[in-house]
């Protein structure tokens, strides 16, 4: 049986913007349900209490996040491992920091990051928690990150490539599409799919989509 899916989106977003991600998982069985925070005005600080008290909340869920997102969900278990987690899935997410977040703040505009400034720097420095974690990267370099000059071609656009890849992630996958695209890639929705059904992505994991 699927397990229930929990999507958190990114900075700069609300909840509608994972509709298509929540779409294309629902065609695949999941029963899905997104989690809503103000990611510039409240940050970690406000977004992951709120979200450990949803999980305490819930029964076994799983949990997908895209960017900031990713690392929400992964701050949450890191502060309490006990909770019904058994998988999540980033999408985009800098674990390992943001070169675009620190660009921005060099030219002054951190308030652009908000709250979250400090997670999006400093990202996390391994993964040791319960739940197993995949990332799912994308490749197609059209974003804010290669328009300041953040960041180098293996990228999003937004995120490096090196920047989604920490010790302890029981998977890593890449996907032709943008920072952006990851949330409406249906080859991203299938790798998702498939980790949190199984715990890892599919063997043609740097396949384009169709």
């Amino acid at each position: 049986m699927n397990p229930p899916v929990l999507l958190l989106h990114g900075i700069w977003n609300a909840r509608a913007w994972v509709g298509p991600l929540a779409w294309r998982l629902r065609a695949r069985g999941f029963s899905v349900d997104t989690f809503g925070y103000a990611s510039v005005f409240g940050g970690p600080d406000v977004a992951v209490p709120q979200l450990l008290q949803r999980l305490k909340d819930s029964g076994p869920v799983a949990l997908v996040g895209h960017s900031l997102g990713g690392l929400v969900a992964l701050e949450a278990l890191r502060r309490q491992p006990d909770l019904p987690v058994s998988r999540v899935v980033c999408l985009g997410s800098p674990l390992r920091g943001s070169g675009t977040a620190r660009t921005l703040a060099e030219h002054g505009w951190s308030a652009a990051l908000g709250r979250s400034s400090d997670l999006l720097l400093d990202g996390l420095p391994d993964w040791q928690g319960r739940a197993q974690v995949g990332l799912i990267a994308g490749s197609v370099p059209h974003g804010l990150g290669s328009l300041l000059g953040a960041i180098g071609e293996a990228s999003d656009g937004t995120v490096a490539l090196d920047e989604t890849r920490l010790p302890g992630l029981a998977d890593h996958c890449v996907v032709a599409a943008s920072h952006s695209g990851l949330v409406f890639s249906p080859d991203a929705a299938r790798q998702t799919a498939a980790f949190l059904r199984d715990g890892c992505f599919r063997p043609d994991r740097t396949a384009h989509a169709a």
